[in-house]
């Protein structure tokens, strides 16, 4: 089994050890979120030499940046924060750091995880085989062939080799450290019964520990491969357009912003981008979780990593592959397994000591035994076990393997499940905090509904020429991008509307649109629009629009008339809101939309507390008062108005991983694909680690409580103790892995 790496320094120290062996170089500025670093420097460096020693530092501290814990500097060194990048440096004068010349390096390239040939497990688990193997071989030729015990005792000489020897190895480096760990004590008790003539026992002991760790590593392997999944959806070529019409062939990395890019059916879209030509439909399972095929046309976006089904599509690129959605996940994937969740960090240091603890006390217990019962110090009988025997048996099952593992093989299962299925986890802690909540408080727009807008009718002034309000509407808003003119334009195609041909289209920044049919003027924009033309005392008398609704006026010849619209309410939401407050969790909508409006949204989905009309501000105050009632809240939005109250809350869900980097910075979860039932997916699956967690803490407590009572009140062969140490560590993974395996949607 592998013991967790030590926790490392803090990332600034790691900052200033890479400042002092560069000397070049004044200071480093690092975005997290952004994925960007630059160094200052004065003068002529060697960039090229810089560049790999400087992405070792970087990978080295990503996890760390990404906990944002408060940092001590170092004197002689300082910290600033710009934005979200922060800036370690030397010490020096202004004028000094006006003559500082900034150079953006290239951040470390995400690469894949081992392939199969190389996981660990499977050198174990030979190992294990073998040991196993001869193992039996050397109990066979003790019981059919006395005569010759050399070759018994070679054959468990082989077994305790190989047996060992992933042991001996992580010890023998934890040695060179001062440490030491279980793979310490196992070795030692191997020992010590090799010593006492217990060999079949000494050989049964390390085929466990070696089987456990090939198991323990193996389930851990399992919560790697949706990660590698993502990984290997990432292409390495794509074909560029060029101006001239020709096809070129290029290395991903070397894609810019706005090339045109050709994606062949079957093919993975190399970077996020928009359609500019063609129609096809895309598989987005890998990266969102969503089953379906999603069509895609002319104006819509793709994303990094997802595969073009059937049709030959061109698109835009509008994101560098290294800044992708898929990049993004990917990362934030890696950041969330090096994460600790409080409980685990418990379990490490606990783990240490407690091995101190575990020799210790057997020790003490040896002696007690020799000197103070008088048992025989090394010597067994068929009658009595010795007291060097007991104190192996008692350091086998006190032994904390299971204990280390109980939280770290859950957690790790946990997020490899939700990143399978949609819902990404910003490390341990959110899990376990996810657990927990009873209030959601959740943001309208763009949460409890999709923010894009759907036509909900048309209105003429004075009635009866409706279907002409539709077709100048289509007409007008046949050419923009903006979000009521995708609702329009999908509205008329839906009803058939008959496309008109108008002349001198033109904008009008902030109002509207404008054009010609025929030689009459026709315009299309908000109600200011005819407020401030001729028609502005006759404007103040039409009705408005209902509160929930938004509008926008058509104007032609001799005709009036406006379109309705509604933000959509996603039809998952009424669902999610009812299972909540099944649950007993009390939901409330954070909204900044008028009351009437809100108050109608959350009548009809069942919200069962409405605060509107608020500033960003007013939502930090809002969840901060439920957390002074002692609630424990969940803030779900959009990731980019709500950002301050995500940050606010005890755990924060944001809507959609491919939306802004401030989802991705405040947010500890992340539901893909904006779909509202993941958040339900989130909390039973954090509820379920909560439970598994502590069945595999009374588990591997459990066994060790019990058979340290059975081996300090009587004589414990040592098998047994090696059956039941190893038996709960098996166990311990075993149940982790019914995270990954269970349906927890």
């Amino acid at each position: 089994m592998q013991s967790s790496p030590p926790a490392g320094s803090n990332w600034t120290e790691e900052l200033v050890r890479f400042l002092r062996e560069q000397p070049e170089i004044s200071a480093v500025r690092i975005d997290p979120v952004a994925h960007k670093v630059s160094v200052a420097t004065i003068g002529a460096v060697d960039l090229a030499a810089l560049e790999s020693r400087l992405s070792a530092t970087i990978a080295a501290v990503e996890a760390q940046l990404a906990a944002k814990a408060a940092q001590k500097v170092p004197g002689g060194y300082s910290l600033r924060q710009e934005g979200g990048a922060v800036v370690l440096g030397r010490d020096t004068c202004v004028t000094a750091e006006k003559m500082w010349l900034w150079r953006e390096m290239e951040w470390p390239e995400i690469t894949a995880e081992p392939s199969p040939e190389d996981q660990e497990w499977r050198t174990l688990s030979v190992l294990a085989a073998i040991c196993g193997t001869v193992g039996i071989a050397a109990v066979l030729v003790q019981h059919f062939l006395p005569s010759l015990p050399w070759l018994a005792k070679s054959l468990f000489v082989v077994g305790l080799i190989t047996g060992g020897w992933d042991a001996a190895v992580d010890t023998w480096a934890n040695l060179k450290k001062r440490e030491i760990d279980i793979h310490f004590l196992m070795l030692a008790v191997a020992v010590g019964a090799m010593f006492i003539g217990a060999w079949g026992e000494a050989v049964l002991l390390l085929f466990l520990f070696s089987a456990s760790g090939a198991m323990e590593e193996y389930a851990l392997d399992r919560t790697q491969r949706e990660v590698s999944a993502l990984l290997k959806t990432s292409p390495k070529r794509a074909t560029v357009i060029m101006p001239d019409g020709q096809e070129r062939e290029v290395a991903v990395a070397e894609l810019q912003l706005h090339q045109r890019v050709l994606v062949r059916p079957g093919e993975a879209f190399a970077a996020d981008g928009l359609i500019l030509k063609g129609r096809s439909a895309t598989d987005e399972s890998a990266l969102t979780g969503e089953a379906n095929p999603v069509e895609k046309n002319v104006g819509d976006q793709v994303f990094s990593g997802t595969i073009n089904l059937w049709g030959a599509v061109e698109f835009d690129v509008v994101r560098l592959p290294a800044e992708s959605t898929l990049q993004k996940i990917i990362r934030l994937i890696q950041t969330a397994q090096k994460l600790k969740a409080p409980s685990e960090r418990f379990t490490e240091k606990f783990g240490t000591g407690y091995t101190y603890a575990v020799i210790g006390g057997s020790t003490l217990m040896f002696l007690i035994w020799w000197l103070g019962f008088h048992l025989p110090a090394f010597t067994n009988t068929p009658e009595l076990r010795s007291a060097f025997y007991r104190a192996m048996t008692l350091m086998v099952v006190a032994s904390p393997c299971a204990l280390v593992l109980s939280i770290p093989s859950a957690i790790l299962a946990a997020i490899a499940w939700g990143a399978r299925h949609g819902v990404l986890f910003r490390g341990g802690a959110a899990i376990e905090k996810l657990a927990d909540i009873n209030v959601v408080a959740m943001d309208k727009t763009g949460t409890l509904t999709t923010g894009e807008l759907a036509v909900v009718g048309y209105e003429s002034f004075p009635p009866g020429r409706e279907t002409e309000v539709m077709e100048l509407a289509y007409a007008l808003e046949a050419k923009s991008e903006h979000p009521l003119a995708r609702a329009i334009v999908c509205d008329a195609k839906a009803r058939g509307v008959r496309a008109l041909e108008l002349n001198d289209f033109q904008n009008i920044v902030g109002q509207g649109v404008r054009g010609k049919f025929g030689d009459t003027q026709a315009m299309l924009g908000r109600r200011e629009l005819l407020e401030a033309g001729p028609l502005a005392g006759w404007a103040e008398k039409l009705p408005p629009a209902s509160p929930e609704l938004s509008e926008v006026w058509v104007v032609g010849k001799d005709m009036l008339g406006r379109v309705l619209l509604r933000d959509q309410i996603r039809a998952e939401s009424r669902g999610v809101l009812a299972e909540l407050k099944r649950l007993g969790i009390h939901t409330v909508m954070l909204t900044g939309d008028r009351r009437h409006a809100a108050e109608s949204v959350a009548q009809e989905l069942g919200v069962a507390e409405v605060r509107a009309g608020l500033s960003p501000e007013d939502k930090v105050h809002a969840v901060e008062s439920f957390r002074q009632q002692g609630k424990k809240v969940a803030m779900v939005g959009d990731g980019v108005n709500d950002a301050p109250s995500l940050a606010a809350a005890f755990v924060s869900v944001a809507m959609g991983a491919r939306g802004s980097d401030a989802a991705l910075e405040q947010a500890e979860v992340i539901l893909m694909h904006d779909r509202i039932e993941n958040f339900l997916a989130a909390h039973r699956l954090s509820r379920r680690a909560k439970v598994i967690i502590r069945q595999n803490l009374t588990i591997s407590l459990g066994v060790v409580i019990i058979m340290v009572i059975a081996t300090a009140w009587g004589a414990v062969p040592l098998a047994i103790g090696v059956a039941a140490h190893e038996g709960s560590t098996l166990v311990v993974c075993l149940n982790s892995l019914r995270l990954l395996f269970g349906k927890n949607s």
